[in-house]
């Protein structure tokens, strides 16, 4: 997600209990504000994304006694903020998403930008009934009029801080931590 050189450890957000229950309130909560899961999907923002919408599958699954389907997103080529020419879609969603009810999972939301860019990449794909949006963490400073719909924890930050969230599968262990200029 980030790199941490220059930056220093502020504080240890969320531990990996912490991280669990969050996945499990959100899980709960997509479960309730779509009565169910017919027609439900979500789709993962590489790369922590993705990781966090399949334990929010296994978790709505070990919950309603039904998979969801779960799509890997890559929105490279749909960014505006860095050069996308030539970039290669390594999106991996093998459904189709006309008239579902997509939930956009990624680890961080902020400026609103990648959430731009994932309804962007999935309009490519096909219209969704609905697509709202999964977070573990909104640390807010907005650019786009962009919400997300669940969110693990709000996280009030400053523009010098880096909020880095850490999951087994890819980093050896599960945290959030906020990092400062050094």
């Amino acid at each position: 997600m980030c790199c941490t050189k220059g930056l220093v450890p502020k504080a240890e957000i969320l531990d990996e209990s912490a991280i669990a229950r969050a996945v499990t309130r959100i899980s709960f909560e997509i479960i309730e504000r779509n009565k169910g899961t017919d027609g439900l999907c979500l789709i993962g923002l590489f790369s922590r994304g993705a990781v966090l919408a399949k334990r929010i599958a296994a978790k709505i699954a070990e919950v309603e006694g039904s998979e969801v389907p779960v799509g890997l997103l890559d929105i490279t080529p749909f960014r505006d903020d860095k050069p996308t020419d030539g970039a290669e879609d390594s999106s991996e969603i093998g459904f189709d998403i006309t008239d579902k009810r997509v939930v956009i999972v990624d680890d961080v939301i902020f400026t609103g930008r990648t959430a731009r860019a994932a309804i962007d990449g999935l309009m490519k794909r096909g219209r969704p009934m609905l697509i709202q949006l999964a977070a573990l963490i909104d640390r807010g400073h907005r650019e786009l009029p962009i919400r997300a719909d669940y969110i693990g924890k709000n996280l009030p930050t400053s523009h010098e801080e880096t909020v880095k969230v850490m999951v087994a599968e890819l980093d050896g262990c599960d945290k959030v931590v906020i990092y400062a200029k050094s």
